[in-house]
């Protein structure tokens, strides 16, 4: 899978996983080579194979980013309904899950469009307590850009697609 002919659904398909997850997983590697999955329930992809993480809670991958800053990012489409309509056909009309390779760039302040972006984002928790404590102060942003992608493949189900 291209992932700059193939941006448009793969941010499509990114969002319909949060929608079903609130979170997707991204994984690194530490200082001694040693894997390890953080959910990150803020990711965002731009137009043109770059993204960003606000980075409050996330405490290996800073960490990890120092000595080796390549991730992957795992989105699943864990949606009821997509999987008993694909398993009722026998076939899958869009990938179930996709992995996007890429490196970690810098920590930077975020701007003010992307604050307004999380909390569209997480527009429909307004008003709850949690919200505010989870999502309430977030500042800093970490900048990721990304070089591969690649579509998870489930046997007969997947073929077919890209």
């Amino acid at each position: 899978m291209d992932v700059k002919d193939n941006w448009v659904d793969i941010r499509k398909h990114f969002n319909k996983a949060f929608r079903s997850n609130f979170y997707v997983s991204i994984a690194s590697v530490d200082e001694d080579n040693k894997p390890t999955v953080t959910p990150i329930g803020s990711l965002f992809l731009n137009r043109d194979q770059t993204g960003y993480y606000f980075e409050k809670y996330p405490q290996s991958l800073p960490r990890h980013a120092e000595a080796n800053p390549n991730i992957c990012a795992l989105a699943v489409n864990s949606s009821v309904f997509f999987w008993l309509k694909s398993l009722f056909r026998g076939k899958f009309k869009s990938s179930p899950a996709i992995k996007l390779y890429g490196v970690l760039e810098n920590r930077r302040p975020a701007t003010p469009e992307e604050i307004i972006r999380l909390q569209k984002r997480m527009r429909a928790t307004r008003g709850m307590k949690g919200n505010t404590y989870l999502w309430g102060d977030m500042q800093c942003v970490r900048d990721i850009r990304f070089d591969r992608a690649e579509s998870v493949k489930l046997g007969e189900m997947t073929s077919g697609l890209s």
